[in-house]
């Protein structure tokens, strides 16, 4: 085997919503001349940053980070244009000796690129939509959990723009995956990605139930007073209608109907530390049947740094 082959290894950082994956990430990039490319669906757009929790570039300490602010919010950003643009910032990674470490919470993300996952291209059906559009989020997502359960499982049901599409996409198929992996085509022991199936280190980042809620609660009051509320008004100033906020979900919906005056801000803080612990739930479904990944809490790291330099010395795969 070449050497550039044995070479080409990856880190993936995953788990949950608010248990510092980001930092973890940074701490080893520091350690092991590594990159980080982001795996959140939310961070590709430019502006919104408080409210998705993107890593400053304090925070970044000098560490290069990719896959952030690459996108308009006005417009819609598809994780198969996320696939493609992260496999070639993979590739400048190693082209660079670098160590690649993947980090995020969106978990068909982070498949994109390490699966090889191929995501169904499904034309909008506008006569499906227009019906769609007329029901509400429940029943949406009463006709998404018949028609796929497994998604139901971990998509946001109150987005009723995400749930329509998921079932416009079952109903195109006429069967029920969201997606569907495709096997490792290899060329010379490397896949078309140029990795080695055996060469990507699972690392898992998780909070007890009651310590992550606490922290979700005490990152949305710092949220909050870091200026959530403003960094909402100003993308609506700049353009992004408040419709188009709520499909974001999470924090800019809540904002949107705050601003809107639809909800009060009590309403609003309360509604929304519910919703993002339901989310950090969801995330765990997703994470939680994948075996590859080795779950530690974020005080472990010194244990992690050790899997992580036998891994990348080829002491285990």
């Amino acid at each position: 085997m070449r050497s550039e082959e044995i070479k080409k290894k990856i880190i993936v950082i995953c788990g949950p919503t608010a248990t510092g994956k980001s930092a973890f990430a940074i701490q080893l990039a520091k350690r092991f001349n590594g990159e980080v490319i982001s795996a959140d669906s939310r961070q590709v757009y430019r502006g919104m940053n408080i409210g998705t929790g993107k890593v400053t570039k304090k925070e970044m300490a000098g560490i290069p980070h990719y896959m952030l602010d690459i996108a308009n919010p006005k417009k819609r950003f598809t994780v198969a244009e996320f696939q493609k643009m992260g496999n070639g910032k993979m590739s400048d990674i190693f082209e660079r000796n670098k160590l690649p470490i993947i980090c995020g919470g969106t978990g068909f993300y982070i498949s994109a690129l390490i699966d090889g996952t191929v995501f169904p291209e499904v034309p909008p059906n506008t006569e499906l939509r227009a019906k769609l559009e007329k029901k509400s989020a429940d029943q949406l997502f009463a006709m998404l959990k018949k028609l796929d359960p497994k998604r139901a499982e971990t998509i946001d049901w109150k987005n009723k723009r995400r749930v329509a599409r998921a079932i416009e996409i079952a109903k195109a198929l006429g069967k029920v995956p969201f997606v569907e992996v495709r096997p490792p085509q290899t060329c010379g022991g490397l896949t078309s990605t140029g990795l080695q199936p055996d060469k990507t280190l699972w690392i898992g980042i998780k909070l007890p139930k009651e310590e992550l809620k606490n922290k979700i609660k005490i990152r949305l009051f710092q949220r909050l007073k870091q200026g959530m509320v403003a960094e909402a008004k100003k993308l609506h100033k700049n353009g992004l209608s408040w419709r188009r906020m709520e499909e974001f979900g999470l924090e800019y919906r809540y904002l949107a109907k705050y601003l809107n005056n639809k909800i009060s801000k009590e309403q609003m803080t309360n509604e929304l530390e519910t919703e993002i612990w339901h989310y950090a739930r969801r995330q765990m479904t997703w994470f939680r049947r994948d075996k590859r990944i080795k779950w530690f809490t974020p005080d472990k790291y010194k244990i992690v740094q050790k899997i992580v330099k036998r891994f990348i010395n080829g002491s285990i795969s």
